[in-house]
């Protein structure tokens, strides 16, 4: 297997989301900032209300899925078609905008640590305007795997490869083939794990830094990795806490307005229509 190398950084910086609240943001960032098909990624960690009290209210989608996961705190999650899910600590919410739907996510803490990320995938042009959906998975759907170094992964969507054994996420069957790992070593440790030579990923450490062939990941960025068949990441001397994010691109124009993501602009036009005139919603 050719392992892959770390290509570009991508660091977060720091941003502002919903009603306010504070947050980092890595791809996204720029609209040159994506990795086909991821959109963006927002890290936000507090242990300050005021950073994240005012949540996310009631807004519009289309176009692309959101992966929200949680690790530690407490949302609620509700739309236009009736959804009403709880968020706590180690759970996702992976939502299918589709046609259009609207959302809110709002803390149902008054203080204590938020901490999570929210991803953005893209959806093929074919899939774009498909109806919307909804999932909330709860931390005992998300298989936890020991690793022989003494540290654990986390599968969220697609499947883990290690020493011949499959361990499949709860999100399977996905367009873009999306694999998304949450993976924790103890210092010097390494994990390796194989990717589809066609698709793209990158590794975004959360806690402690990796290195990737001779290159250092410090916290808080993005690292785009290059050509190859697998991935090796080696923890730094205080252990390391990182998502392992791969997929399938898909190749196609992207023309973002906020909350929509299409492939013209006249996609996006006409979305925003939509959403003006209730079309949006009534669509499904």
């Amino acid at each position: 297997m050719t392992a892959r190398t770390l290509q570009r950084v991508i660091e977060s910086v720091p941003a502002s989301d919903g009603a306010g609240v504070k947050l980092r943001r890595s791809l996204g960032a720029h609209q040159n900032l994506r990795v086909d098909p991821f959109l963006m990624l927002d890290e936000f960690s507090s242990e300050n209300a005021d950073d994240y009290i005012a949540g996310f209210p009631a807004h519009p989608h289309r176009g692309f899925e959101t992966a929200t996961y949680l690790i530690d705190g407490h949302m609620l999650h509700e739309d236009h078609l009736g959804n009403r899910g709880d968020l706590k600590s180690g759970g996702v919410q992976w939502m299918t905008a589709g046609r259009g739907i609207v959302h809110s996510e709002m803390p149902q803490q008054q203080e204590g640590r938020m901490r999570g990320f929210q991803l953005w995938i893209n959806l093929p042009a074919r899939e774009k305007m498909k109806p919307a959906g909804y999932r909330d998975l709860q931390p005992e759907e998300i298989p936890a795997v020991a690793l022989a170094s003494g540290g654990r992964a986390k599968v969220i969507a697609g499947t883990l490869v290690l020493d011949g054994a499959s361990t499949p996420g709860p999100i399977q069957g996905l367009a873009t083939e999306a694999l998304y790992l949450d993976v924790e070593l103890p210092a010097g440790a390494t994990f390796s794990h194989p990717v589809a030579a066609e698709h793209n990923a990158f590794v975004y450490p959360f806690e402690g830094s990796v290195s990737i062939g001779a290159r250092e990941l410090r916290s808080n960025s993005a690292g785009v990795l290059g050509a190859g068949d697998s991935v090796d990441v080696l923890a730094g001397g205080e252990g390391a806490r990182f998502l392992l994010l791969a997929g399938r691109p898909l190749g196609e124009p992207v023309v973002q307005y906020g909350p929509f993501v299409m492939n013209t602009r006249e996609e996006v036009e006409q979305a925003i229509r939509d959403y003006q005139s209730g079309a949006l919603t009534r669509a499904g």
